[in-house]
C-alpha cells in the first residue's frame, strides 16, 4: 500500500520544474528558461487512393518530423555563452561555421531529480527574437530562441 502512495506522488509530474543542458556548458551557465515548447514527434504520411476502389485511401508512412524546440527566458547578458552561440550562428552571415550542440531537457521532481528527459541532437538556433515591449505592463523583457535539430529521443 505504501509503494502505491509513493508512486502516485510522482505522477503526473509537474511541468514547472525543468532544466535545459547544452553540451558546451554542461548546464553550468545561463541555461535557465521560463518556458520550453516544441517537444514532439509526428509521422508524416502520404495518401494513396486505391485504384478501382474509390472508397479507400491508404495513409502510408513517409517519414518522421519534429517541431522546432523553442526556449523562452529573460534577456541574458551579452557575455552569456548561449547569446554568443546565437550571435555566431545568426549574425555572422554564415561566415563562421554553424556549431550544432546536443541538448537535453530534464523534467524534475520536487527534489530536483529528473523524472523525464528528452535529447535533441545537432541543434542550432534558427530564430532569435525579443518579444514585444509594452509600456502598460510590468513584465520582464523576454527573448525567444528557436532551435532546429536532426532528431530527438525520449530518454526516460
Amino acid at each position: 500500500m505504501l509503494d502505491f502512495l509513493k508512486q502516485s506522488t510522482d505522477y503526473p509530474p509537474p511541468a514547472f520544474y525543468f532544466k535545459v543542458v547544452f553540451s558546451h556548458t554542461a548546464g553550468l551557465s545561463d541555461t535557465a528558461f521560463q518556458e520550453v515548447s516544441g517537444i514532439g514527434t509526428q509521422m508524416e504520411t502520404e495518401d494513396v487512393t486505391e485504384g478501382g476502389e474509390n472508397r479507400f485511401i491508404h495513409h502510408l508512412p513517409k517519414g518522421v518530423k519534429h517541431p522546432n524546440l523553442v526556449l523562452k527566458r529573460g534577456i541574458a547578458k551579452t557575455t552569456s555563452p548561449l547569446v554568443l552561440w546565437c550571435r555566431q550562428t545568426l549574425e555572422a552571415g554564415l561566415m563562421l561555421p554553424i556549431l550544432p550542440q546536443h541538448i537535453i531537457v530534464f523534467l524534475l521532481n520536487e527534489r530536483g531529480i529528473p523524472t523525464r528527459s528528452w535529447s535533441f541532437s545537432n541543434a542550432y538556433p534558427i530564430n532569435w527574437e525579443v518579444e514585444a515591449f509594452n509600456s502598460t505592463k510590468n513584465e520582464v523583457a523576454i527573448e525567444k530562441i528557436e532551435l532546429s535539430y536532426n532528431y530527438s529521443m525520449r530518454i526516460q
